[in-house]
C-alpha cells in the first residue's frame, strides 16, 4: 500500500467451546501475540457467561475499564470472541448467523475485487495486475494509489483503459494524504468516474474528513481502522463519509457491526465491510451483508452492498476451511449450514499457527 510494503499477513483465530461441547470460530484482527495478552483479562468476564447474554458482558467491560478506550487489541479480541459465540449459538440452534443477526434477506453477496497493489517496482508490476483483474470480469474493482496525485492519475488512467468504461473503479489511498494533497488527487481523478475514494486521510482526522467531503468530487469511503459505533458516529456527525467500512474482526464483531449498520441506516449512508484477514472473517462478512436491510431501497437497489475480496495470495483464506469460500461470477453464495456455515480444517490451523 502507499505507506509501506507488506511481506505477509497475520490474523488471530478464536476457538470458543460452549458447555454443551459446541465449538464456534471467530477471527480477531492482528498478531496472535498481541491478542493473547488479553486472554486472561477477558476470561474473567466471559468464561461461564451465558452465550445469549455475552453482549452485556462486553458492555460491562467497556463501562468498567473506560480508561482502556475502545481502540486496540482488546476490541479486536472481543470482535473475534463475538464471531465465535454467534457461530456456536447458530450451531446450537441449527440456524445460520445471518438469521440470528436480523434475517437472511439475500442468498448471495456481490464482491469487489481488490488488486492493483503497490510493489517495489510499481510501474513494471502494475499493468499485469490490472490485466488480471480485467480477465476476471469483476463488475467492481479497487486499486491502490496514494504515492502522489501524479502517480494516482497515471494508475487510474491505465486502469480505466484496461478495465473499460463499465467497471466501477474504486481507489484506496490507505490514509497517506493530508487534506490539500487529497483534494489535488480528487481533482485529477474526477474525469475517470471513481466509485469511491477510500481512506484519503488519517482515521484520526475526523474534521478533515468533514472539510474534504464538502468539496469532494467523488464518494468517500472509510472505517476499516475505526472501532465501535462511537468512532463511526463521530465521523458521521462530522459529515465526512458516504460509505462506512467496518471490519468485523476489529470494530467489535457482530455486536458493534449491527450498531454501525443501524447508524448507516439512520443516516441514509451506504456500508461495505472491509475484509483483509482469513476465511473466518470473510464468512462473517458474508452473513453480515446477507442480514442487512435494503432500506432506503426496496425492489430496485442501484448500488448493492459490496464485500471486499482481495486477489492477493492468502492461504489463511484458501486453506483454513475444508470447503473454501469461492467467488463465482462476481458473487459469493451465503453458506447454508448452521452458524457461519463453514468447517475449519484443524490441521491447516496448526500448519499456519504462530510459533
Amino acid at each position: 500500500m502507499s505507506k509501506s510494503l507488506a511481506t505477509g499477513r497475520a490474523s488471530t483465530v478464536v476457538k470458543l467451546t460452549l458447555e454443551n461441547g459446541v465449538v464456534g470460530y471467530g477471527e480477531a484482527w492482528g498478531l496472535p501475540a498481541f491478542n493473547r495478552s488479553y486472554e486472561a483479562f477477558l476470561a474473567n468476564y466471559l468464561v461461564g457467561t451465558d452465550a445469549f447474554n455475552i453482549e452485556h458482558a462486553y458492555t460491562r467491560i467497556l463501562a468498567r475499564h473506560y480508561h482502556f478506550g475502545v481502540q486496540g487489541p482488546m476490541m479486536a479480541c472481543i470482535s473475534g470472541i463475538d464471531m465465535a459465540t454467534k457461530d456456536a449459538i447458530g450451531k446450537t440452534l441449527g440456524l445460520p448467523v445471518s438469521k440470528l443477526l436480523g434475517g437472511k434477506r439475500i442468498n448471495s453477496v456481490p464482491i469487489y475485487a481488490s488488486g492493483g497493489y503497490l510493489t517495489e517496482t510499481p510501474r513494471e508490476d502494475y499493468r499485469p495486475q490490472v490485466e488480471l483483474l480485467a480477465e476476471g470480469n469483476y463488475p467492481a474493482v479497487k486499486i491502490k494509489i496514494g504515492l502522489s496525485p501524479e502517480s494516482d492519475e497515471e494508475r487510474v488512467a491505465m486502469a480505466r483503459e484496461i478495465l473499460g468504461k463499465d467497471v466501477e473503479l474504486l481507489v484506496d489511498i490507505n490514509s497517506n494524504y493530508t487534506y490539500d494533497v487529497a483534494m489535488e488527487s480528487m481533482e485529477r481523478l474526477a474525469p475517470y468516474r471513481i466509485g469511491w475514494m477510500e481512506e484519503p486521510l488519517n482515521p484520526a482526522d475526523i474534521q478533515g474528513y468533514g472539510r474534504l467531503h464538502k468539496r469532494a468530487r467523488m464518494p468517500i469511503a472509510t472505517g476499516e481502522a475505526l472501532y465501535t459505533v462511537f468512532d463511526f458516529k463521530n465521523l458521521v456527525d462530522a459529515g465526512g463519509v458516504d460509505v462506512l467500512q467496518p471490519d468485523l474482526s476489529l470494530c467489535g464483531g457482530f455486536w458493534q457491526g449491527r450498531k454501525i449498520a443501524e447508524l448507516a441506516y439512520a443516516n441514509h449512508l451506504r456500508l461495505s465491510p472491509h475484509v483483509w484477514g482469513g476465511a473466518i472473517g470473510l464468512a462473517a462478512g458474508i452473513h453480515f451483508i446477507a442480514s442487512l436491510p435494503a432500506f432506503p431501497h426496496s425492489d430496485n437497489i442501484p448500488k448493492p452492498t459490496l464485500l471486499e475480496y482481495d486477489l492477493g495470495a492468502n492461504p489463511l483464506r484458501t486453506e483454513l476451511l475444508k470447503e473454501p469460500i469461492v467467488v463465482k461470477d462476481g458473487i459469493i453464495a451465503v453458506p447454508e449450514g448452521p452458524g457461519l456455515g463453514i468447517e475449519v480444517d484443524e490441521e491447516a490451523l496448526l500448519r499456519y499457527a504462530a510459533a
